[in-house]
């Protein structure tokens, strides 16, 4: 969680998000740092708008996200129009280019196993 945490900071602080500021801001923690999990995340991280993420993260109820993750996102679809509702109460995956549904599958794969 370091990691995630060290990335925090830097998006607070208005820094960017790169290998050498997040291995910085782990070493002044006093974190043995793994450069490979650094550069995991910062490619991770690299087309995330963290600011939106917390944001949504902040608006799941605790244990919403396992238990009742898809009501949630029914829920947050009922608040928007209509025509928004089309487009996100769709739980059916789009097969007419099933290249980029396998890349948006592999982009989130090896988060769980940088912090396990």
């Amino acid at each position: 969680m370091e990691y995630v945490y060290a990335a925090l900071i830097l998006n607070e602080s208005g820094e960017e998000i790169n290998e050498d500021n997040l291995t910085n801001v782990l070493d002044a923690a006093g974190v043995d740092v793994e450069e490979s999990r650094v550069k995991a995340l910062v490619a991770a991280l690299e087309d995330v708008d963290i600011d939106e993420a917390v944001s949504e993260a902040a608006a799941v109820p605790a244990g919403g996200a396992a238990a009742g993750g898809a009501a949630g996102g029914e829920a947050a679809a009922d608040e928007g129009g209509d025509e928004e509702e089309a487009e996100e109460t769709s739980d059916v995956p789009d097969t007419t280019d099933e290249d980029d549904d396998e890349d948006d599958e592999a982009d989130g794969e090896g988060l769980g196993e940088l912090f396990g």
